[in-house]
């Protein structure tokens, strides 16, 4: 089950970290290449945002289903077809922005296997990870996102310039063939607990408190000879659960309507060209990658020592990422320079990332056998999020024009930035009121 010295459940957290990085290099890749075709091809901006909205519509159509595929199949199995999917779709579609039906159809269903990612992934580290150690893997793991954000947009612009859009296709099914190689050769399910290496693999029985009860039962994992009914409706109706899908929609709002919009508030807000940034334009993201692992390496340092609870280490966590983002949100239209925006932006973003080791670990927590059906809801509600965010943002501009006002000025943009600043506070206090470390589904 590996060497004492690194240990299999690292591996498999290491391997999705890999996964998460080269699913975000994928979504900024479509974007570069497919802008960059579509303006040589004199595509309307309305059939553009069409196109590249369409992912987001598969990708919350599968969450769910994608919970309880990793429930019933395995999230190891799962995570392999759907990353073979996507990665086969990127090969074979010819990135001709002509063909728009094509495109539809190929990121509906790039969206849709994508989809299935990450319930899977969070099925497997919940099976594969001691609580003591779940913060920082999780951190690790989705800070993934954020370095393969950074590292697209730094290096695929590039590759669109010197070889065509179409390149950025084949790299992409490249790099999902080569994760889909190495996820086959070393990932295998966990053993069970009785079994003589569980010890040494550090998979054992868990001391998450279990309301009701001192001590959790053994968990089984996939190995279970029978797999218990998933109890929706208890699930559904569970406060807890409902904290953690506020937040969820919250973090994605911010972060998606910050990812297509802070390039825009550069350009016409402050009007500084993003070309001539260089590698600053980089620095929100690359700090919600440093901020993630922070994250995790204080809430499992807290629970860890015993110096808090679990709950009131996610509960900490939570609040002072999302109530610090709230403050740099809000600020942020009042910053008129790069530098100030630059700083807001990333302080957001970042304390953003600190938050997740409250809210987007806390699912493990409270329901370990049904991490990746809890995580299916809580990132649909975080996909709609987005969608309605961008989308939202675009409409706030609009009427700002017609009030005569100039998009330069702050006014035009408070808004903008204040909604998901407020929407922070909220959802902060809608966590510390329902939210618990206790594990409440066996």
């Amino acid at each position: 089950m590996g060497s004492s010295r690194f240990p299999k459940r690292f591996l498999i957290v290491v391997l999705t970290f890999i996964c998460t990085s080269v699913c975000y290099i994928e979504r900024v890749g479509f974007s570069i290449a497919y802008t960059a075709a579509a303006d040589a091809a004199g595509v309307s901006q309305t059939s553009k945002g069409v196109i590249l909205s369409t992912f987001f519509y598969g990708y919350a159509c599968s969450q769910v289903p994608g919970g309880w595929a990793a429930q019933k199949i395995g999230g190891r199995r799962v995570l392999l077809l759907s990353f073979l999917l996507w990665s086969l779709t990127c090969a074979f579609v010819p990135l001709d922005p002509n063909r728009t039906m094509v495109l539809i159809i190929a990121r509906l269903l790039v969206g849709m296997a994508q989809g299935f990612i990450f319930p899977s992934i969070h099925t497997v580290l919940a099976q594969w990870v001691p609580p003591h150690e779940r913060s920082r893997s999780v951190s690790f793991t989705t800070s993934g996102m954020y370095l393969g954000a950074a590292t697209g947009m730094l290096m695929l612009p590039s590759l669109v310039k010197y070889r065509g859009p179409q390149s950025v296709f084949l790299a992409e099914a490249a790099l999902g063939a080569m994760w889909s190689l190495l996820w086959f050769c070393y990932a295998v399910d966990p053993p069970r607990s009785e079994h003589p290496k569980a010890t040494a693999s550090g998979f054992g029985e868990s001391q998450l408190p279990t309301k009701g009860s001192s001590k959790m039962k053994v968990e089984n994992g996939v190995h279970s000879t029978k797999s218990p009914a998933i109890p929706w409706k208890r699930i559904v109706m569970s406060l807890p659960v409902w904290a953690i899908v506020v937040n969820y929609f919250t973090f994605d709002y911010a972060l998606y309507m910050l990812m297509n919009w802070l390039p825009t508030y550069f350009e016409l807000g402050l009007e500084i060209s993003l070309q001539e940034m260089g590698f600053s334009k980089m620095m929100p993201y690359f700090n919600m990658f440093i901020f993630s692992n922070i994250g995790g390496v204080i809430a499992d340092h807290l629970v860890t020592r015993r110096i808090l609870s679990i709950t009131k280490t996610r509960k900490l966590l939570n609040t002072v990422g999302f109530v610090v983002a709230s403050l740099a949100l809000m600020a942020l239209p009042y910053f008129r320079t790069s530098g100030g925006a630059l700083f807001c932006s990333s302080v957001a973003l970042g304390f953003l990332a600190l938050g997740r080791s409250g809210f987007a670990v806390n699912y493990m927590d409270i329901a370990p056998r049904y991490a990746g059906i809890v995580m299916g809801i809580s990132n649909t509600a975080g996909t709609l999020a987005g969608i309605i965010g961008v989308d939202l943002t675009g409409r706030l501009l609009e009427a700002a024009k017609d009030a005569q006002l100039d998009l330069t000025s702050p006014e035009s943009w408070t808004a903008v930035f204040c909604i998901p600043g407020l929407l922070c506070i909220f959802s902060s206090f809608i966590f510390l009121a329902l939210s618990t470390g206790e594990r409440i589904f066996d």
